[in-house]
Order: C-alpha cells, then sequence, then structure tokens
C-alpha cells in the first residue's frame, strides 16, 4: 500500500509541478506527518524531490526531472475508458486505479498538453444520472464487474418481485442507464437482463467461460432496449389532451411511451384538442403519470383509472379546503 502511495505522491508532484504537502494529505487521505515521511522515503530512494518552507512554499521536484514510472497497468488501462464517468469506474471498483492512470496520464504530457488536459477536466464534468433520481444501491457491483473483467463464471441471488432466485451466469456487459446499472449476461443459451440492484448477493464460481466472438454489447443493448421498455406497457388510456401542453407529457419518465403517445394522437379539434392513448406499466402507475397534467388532459377510459384520478383529486381537494368538491 504504501509504495503505491509512494508512486502517487511522484505523479501528483511530476502532473502538478508541485504542490503543498496539506493538498497532497487530502489528496491522499493521509496525514501532513504522512506526507513528509513520504517525502523523506523518496528523497532516500534518490528521486530529487524537495520541501520549500514559508508562505508559497511546498513540496517540489528539480525542475526537469521525469519519472519513468508512467506506463499504464492493464487495470489502468480499463479504468482510463471511464474517465469521464468518475462514478461509474467507483461503482465498479475502480476509483482509485483511475486516479492513478489518469495521474500517469498528466505526467506523461508535456507541460502544455498537461495545462490543456487539467483546464478540460475543470471545465466538463459528466453527470449521468437523471434529475431527482436517487442511484441505487449495488452492493455486488463489484464483484460482477470482476468477474467481467475475467470471463469467470457467477452465481448470484437475484431479488425478483416476489422472491429470491439463484442463478449461475456468464456475464458479458455492463450498461449504466440513467444511473442504474444493468447486468447483460449469457443464462443457459439465453441472454437476459439483470438489474444490478437486485444482485443481492454474488460469487465466482471458479469456472472460466468463452465469450461469444459474435456478441457486441452496444448492438445488443440498442436492440434490447427498446424491446423490453414497450414490453411493459401492458396497459392504455384513452384521452383528450390540450396540444398546447403536449410538452407536459416529458413528465412520465418514459420516453417508450411517450413515443408511443405522441403517434397514436389524432388532428386536433377546433379548441386545439386531440385524441391521444396513452400507455403505462398499470393503471396506478399511469394514473400518478397524468396527474401532473392536470386540466390540461381528460382521461375518458377505460372507467377504472377514471375512477382512480377522480378519487385522488377529490382526496387532494379535501387535504386542502377540508371537504371534498360538492
Amino acid at each position: 500500500m504504501r509504495a503505491s502511495r509512494l508512486v502517487r505522491v511522484l505523479l501528483l508532484l511530476q502532473a502538478g509541478g508541485g504542490t503543498t504537502a496539506g493538498a497532497l494529505a487530502r489528496e491522499l487521505e493521509v496525514s501532513v506527518r504522512t506526507v513528509y515521511r513520504d517525502v523523506e522515503a523518496l528523497s532516500e530512494a534518490g528521486v530529487p524531490v524537495y520541501c520549500e518552507p514559508g508562505r508559497g512554499g511546498g513540496v517540489r521536484l528539480i525542475d526537469g526531472y521525469r519519472t519513468r514510472l508512467t506506463g499504464l497497468t492493464s487495470d489502468e488501462a480499463d479504468a482510463v475508458l471511464l474517465a469521464g464517468l468518475p462514478g461509474a469506474a467507483a461503482d465498479l471498483g475502480l476509483g482509485t486505479v483511475l486516479a492513478t492512470a489518469q495521474l500517469k496520464m498528466l505526467a506523461a504530457l508535456p507541460p502544455e498538453l498537461r495545462g490543456r488536459a487539467t483546464r478540460i477536466a475543470d471545465r466538463v464534468h459528466i453527470d449521468m444520472p437523471g434529475w431527482f433520481q436517487r442511484p441505487d444501491d449495488t452492493p455486488a457491483l463489484a464483484t460482477v464487474a470482476d468477474a467481467l473483467w475475467h470471463d469467470r463464471r457467477l452465481r448470484i441471488t437475484y431479488h425478483r418481485r416476489d422472491r429470491p432466485v439463484e442463478r449461475t451466469l456468464d456475464p458479458l456487459g455492463l450498461v449504466m442507464k440513467a444511473g442504474t446499472w444493468y447486468l447483460i449476461a449469457r443464462d443457459g443459451a439465453e441472454l437476459r437482463s439483470y438489474r444490478a440492484s437486485r444482485i443481492t448477493a454474488a460469487e465466482p464460481t471458479g469456472e472460466s467461460f468463452t465469450r461469444p466472438a459474435d456478441f457486441d454489447l452496444a448492438t445488443h443493448w440498442r436492440d434490447t432496449a427498446e424491446q423490453f421498455a414497450r414490453s411493459i406497457l401492458r396497459v392504455r388510456a384513452h384521452c383528450r389532451i390540450a396540444t398546447a401542453h403536449l410538452d407536459l407529457l416529458r413528465l412520465m419518465n418514459e420516453p417508450a411511451a411517450v413515443r408511443e403517445a405522441l403517434s397514436s394522437m389524432g388532428p386536433p379539434d377546433a379548441d386545439g384538442w386531440a385524441d391521444i392513448t396513452v400507455p403505462g406499466e398499470t393503471y396506478e402507475i399511469l394514473a400518478h403519470a397524468l396527474l401532473p397534467l392536470g386540466e390540461h388532459l381528460e382521461v375518458l377510459g377505460p372507467p377504472e383509472l377514471r375512477a382512480r384520478l377522480s378519487a385522488t383529486t377529490a382526496a387532494t381537494y379535501a387535504r386542502y379546503h377540508g371537504h371534498p368538491p360538492s
């Protein structure tokens, strides 16, 4: 562990041109005293590192010194592919590896390119999860990812809606969709998708497997994602909508449902209202998806959905007025 930290100290100094002991301590999550001990160890090993006391001082390397410790390990090379997604790298157990890989890349760049790279990092940040969405807890994700990197068969416990089940899988890929991780795996002869947050336990079986030569993760996900999204839209509501407020349909948070609804819409009448069919997973979920449209949408059927919306709006009215609407 200490050897790895000494390498990081050296790379931080080379990439940044020097820094304070306090900044190094925060970056490495150690005490300032530990930083000074590490600097002393580097100096004893022949690294031309020194400390400047006083205001504006800090820990520095002699100008012109370049370490050759900039080759990426295989794990670090994998992590660089996730450099724009630090949250994803951390989820997969590659957070520290990614940080070291980025340091090695910065240290290997000439000063003018190094400055450009750090300016980009200061100005661009990729935030994958959608607004108001809390990331899933994924306790087994790092184990799943390790099996994926090494083509190892996995035994998982997967929580379905009614009960947990056990599966033995060949992990073929991980996909992050709007902040949610999905495992694509081979279960016998079939390819299936598993929401990572529902994998409550994962353990390598000790067996290896051979990946299908013709499997392409991006193509598979593209082909199956839309099909999956449509398959869960099991109910339909016949509605009228004010076309001036079609943008409110985006509040449904399900792109496949919005696309199907818009494709079903008829021509508007003289008052700007049009017939539309809106799909959903269940009538309960659909009712909550339609409520934000308020007075700009009327559900014509089925009767059970109208009854549910009527009861919900009456209860809401009573909550604020003390009695149901007359």
